[in-house]
């Protein structure tokens, strides 16, 4: 697994954060609800929605809240293809945020899990080096949380230029889930228990081959570059510990 994901997902402050996991589900419930209610209110908007759409989704993704049923929303409010321009926008300048607050804001915080760790340095030379690629990749495996990257990230060698570049990766995931969200047809049903229409679950079988290549290119790909950078970092004949 991507090695500064492991080492937040561990930290306390990020766990706490990261709704979805150890959060009571009465809770989770009631923010999905809100953001229910918030996609209405926009949607009664007019001509300024889609800027209040966008102004939304930066700050659930700096906020670390679930983005899943505002994305779903937007297919529902907007439709496919403005509800992906919307979508990909806003959650490509939440990213941006996110990462910029990770680089100089929480930096010394984030550093400090992952500091005298030899494979952080291996891999974050290699991300330097190929980091568009990796991050591209990253983008469009779901196995790695959006939100965490954002943040996880920012301690990397990574400029901000390729981490933007890299993000774009995150366009097919976007168009697919804002589908999804297309066919349900109205938000008072956005996420509930239902039987899902032949071309919904067609999606999301889509979804799961391709979020599964995705993965298997990911770990392959940081697997022989976290390697080589090992490898030019420490040399064969150094000596080990064990053996001065």
């Amino acid at each position: 697994m991507f090695w500064l994901s492991v080492a937040l997902v561990n930290a306390p402050t990020a766990s706490a954060l990261a709704l979805g996991s150890g959060a009571d589900p009465s809770f989770f419930a009631s923010l999905q609800q809100q953001l229910v209610q918030a996609l209405a209110w926009i949607d009664s908007l007019g001509a300024i929605a889609p800027l209040a759409f966008i102004l939304l989704y930066i700050v659930i993704t700096v906020a670390f809240v679930p983005a899943s049923i505002v994305t779903l929303g937007a297919g529902v409010v907007f439709g496919v293809l403005k509800g992906s321009a919307l979508v990909f926008v806003g959650a490509m300048l939440g990213a941006t945020a996110a990462f910029l607050v990770g680089r100089y804001v929480a930096r010394g915080w984030v550093a400090s899990k992952i500091a005298n760790n030899p494979r952080f340095r291996a891999v974050d030379d290699a991300i330097a080096r190929d980091g568009r690629k990796v991050i591209l990749l990253l983008r469009l495996s779901p196995v790695f949380p959006f939100n965490l990257l954002n943040y996880s990230l920012g301690v990397s060698q990574i400029s901000l230029k390729d981490y933007v570049m890299g993000t774009v990766g995150i366009l097919p995931g976007t168009v697919m889930y804002v589908y999804l969200g297309s066919l349900v047809g109205n938000l008072a049903t956005l996420g509930a228990d239902s039987s899902q229409p032949p071309a919904a679950a067609t999606v999301q079988w889509i979804l799961r081959i391709v979020g599964l290549v995705a993965t298997v290119a990911v770990t392959l790909y940081i697997t022989r570059i976290a390697r080589r950078a090992l490898n030019e970092a420490i040399p064969e004949d150094s000596p080990s510990p064990e053996n001065p």
